[in-house]
């Protein structure tokens, strides 16, 4: 006779049903009934060393996939500590279920262990939370949460699990998932978009933003190329088009070239694509804010959340959905813009030149240069490499010489956070075993999450993380300089050795002090990625005078 099937095993159904093949863990006794129903499934469970490694590695799985990334997580501490991710794909617009462990529904309101309010914490970061009060309807919530993450705009859901709930006998359906739209654009507006187009002088491509599939960045890359018009990129979006496309002029927001704001500015014709002109690659609402400028955007969001400046028109419609309106689409004009569009392209291949070793300056006795280490490293690189970064001046880095040819193939934040860059790395491993996942992370970046690696080495994500080490929480001090010159405060780090580090858990560990000895640290952390399928960590120490901005 077999066993009632309690409500912890209808989520994992329902789970399964949805097409998720591992969800990302830290234990806890409030949700042993879902870890139960995870025992002997087909769906792995990746337990990792902190709820925000587990909550990012979702997240990034997310941003990955398309599909929305499930992270499990304790109540109280554990939601606490899940909370940076949440607020990650929120900005991001990454599709993400977390489910969190709650008190017995007879502990509520009275300051029982670990008790907190699930919609009073996540309320204003997620799209939906909900709260699972009946067993029968398990399937339901799980297959609603799932729907919500991954429509319009895309973005984290939360779902607490009662400790006594989820144990009651599930007596209801499994519920199939719920299909996500994905708009469309009318004959008329496609007609609007080719007019406005074909009498522009200087027209301009601005994509980002959620719902691409590799078959939709490759057609609106044919689209762009076909018609000679130069496209940029939305900050931390540098994969919707390849680095070496002849139409890539860049990327806005940190870090970006002033051929890039400029373009942004003059363009007589913006057409977004995914992408609004938001906070970022507007440098704080201050680029293409006049009331008169044409800009038509393509996107999902009904809302436009995050906008700024002036919308002529507003088209409905996933990034895939455009993609297959501009197919085959020819205005015939595309000589008319090659001198606009030269003066982009010309910019960025500036930016991704590798440098000349003999125009570096001398750096201080036992330390390297991060470009000489990048340049080699770019040497080794395949045309699919998958990049991961948290926050930090060290980005620039990856930005420069690590391309983004494919999509997806770049991992990272748009709200700053900081200790995604090995967490995202693995989740990305797992994913995609056959490419190559290197993560560029900061001294401090790194030891947000570093020890994930042990999770790296447990699942056999074969990441390689190169270690920017400047002693310093770098971008800090840079404004520190900037606004309080010689008046350091706060941002000097004292360092373990990174590449010890690595081995303690079973990966391997290079530490570089010169530059003799970048070529040969990167090649045999490579081959241990590569060849013997374990995680490596490349320490780069630099000079902190010569790396600050």
């Amino acid at each position: 006779m077999n066993k009632p099937r309690h409500a912890g095993q209808a989520i994992v159904d329902s789970l399964a049903l949805h097409g998720v093949q591992r969800v990302f863990s830290v234990p806890g006794e409030s949700y042993l009934a879902v870890l139960d129903g995870l025992h002997g499934s087909n769906i792995e469970n990746v337990v990792t060393r902190h709820e925000g490694g587990a909550a990012y590695m979702a997240e990034a799985h997310g941003k990955f996939t398309g599909q929305p990334g499930v992270a499990m997580v304790t109540r109280g501490p554990g939601a606490a500590n899940a909370f940076v991710a949440i607020h990650s794909a929120w900005q991001d617009g990454t599709p993400m279920v977390l489910f969190v462990g709650l008190v017995p529904t007879a502990d509520r309101m009275r300051e029982s262990f670990q008790e907190f309010d699930p919609a009073a914490w996540f309320g204003t970061q997620t799209k939906r939370v909900f709260v699972l009060d009946e067993a029968d309807r398990a399937s339901e919530i799980v297959a609603e949460a799932f729907f919500a993450a991954a429509s319009g705009r895309p973005g984290p859901v939360v779902i607490g699990l009662p400790e006594d709930i989820i144990t009651h006998e599930f007596t209801g359906a499994l519920y199939p998932p719920i299909p996500v739209a994905d708009g469309a654009v009318s004959s008329q507006e496609l007609a609007d978009i080719r007019s406005a187009l074909t009498a522009a002088e200087r027209p301009l491509l601005f994509v980002g933003g959620q719902r691409w599939t590799p078959e939709s960045a490759a057609q609106v890359t044919a689209f762009a190329e076909r018609n000679g018009i130069p496209v940029l990129q939305d900050w931390h979006a540098d994969d919707r088009i390849p680095a070496n496309s002849p139409v890539n002029a860049g990327s806005l927001g940190y870090g970006r070239q002033e051929t890039a704001a400029r373009m942004f500015n003059d363009a007589d014709v913006l057409l977004a694509i995914g992408a609004v002109p938001s906070d970022v690659p507007t440098d704080g609402f201050t680029l293409r804010q006049h009331p008169n400028a044409v800009n038509i955007l393509v996107n999902i969001d009904t809302s436009l959340r995050g906008r700024s400046g002036a919308v002529s028109r507003h088209v409905v419609a996933s990034p895939a959905a455009f993609a297959d309106a501009v197919a085959g689409l020819d205005l015939g004009r595309s000589a008319a813009w090659d001198t606009w569009r030269a003066a982009g392209r010309e910019a960025q291949e500036q930016l991704a030149a590798l440098p000349d070793p003999a125009s570096l300056p001398v750096t201080a006795e036992g330390t390297a240069h991060m470009s000489v280490v990048m340049a080699e490293l770019a040497r080794h690189l395949p045309e699919d490499v998958v990049r991961t970064m948290g926050a930090g001046n060290h980005c620039a880095w990856a930005q420069s010489y690590i391309p983004t040819n494919v999509f997806p193939a770049q991992l990272s934040t748009r709200n700053g956070s900081m200790g995604y860059s090995i967490p995202s790395a693995v989740a990305a491993s797992l994913a995609a075993p056959e490419r190559l996942v290197v993560a560029v992370c900061g001294d401090g970046e790194f030891l947000m999450n570093g020890q994930e690696m042990a999770t790296a080495v447990q699942y056999r994500a074969p990441l390689l993380a190169v270690v920017m080490d400047n002693g310093q929480f770098g971008t800090i001090r840079a404004h520190q300089e900037q606004h309080f010159p010689g008046r350091v405060s706060g941002t000097a780090l004292t360092n373990p050795d990174f590449a010890a580090f690595a081995e303690a858990f079973g990966g391997h560990g290079e530490r570089i002090t010169s530059d003799e000895q970048a070529a040969a640290a990167v090649e045999r952390a490579v081959k241990a990625v590569v060849v013997d399928r374990r995680p490596a960590v490349i320490h780069v120490v630099t000079d902190p005078q010569i790396m600050l901005p």
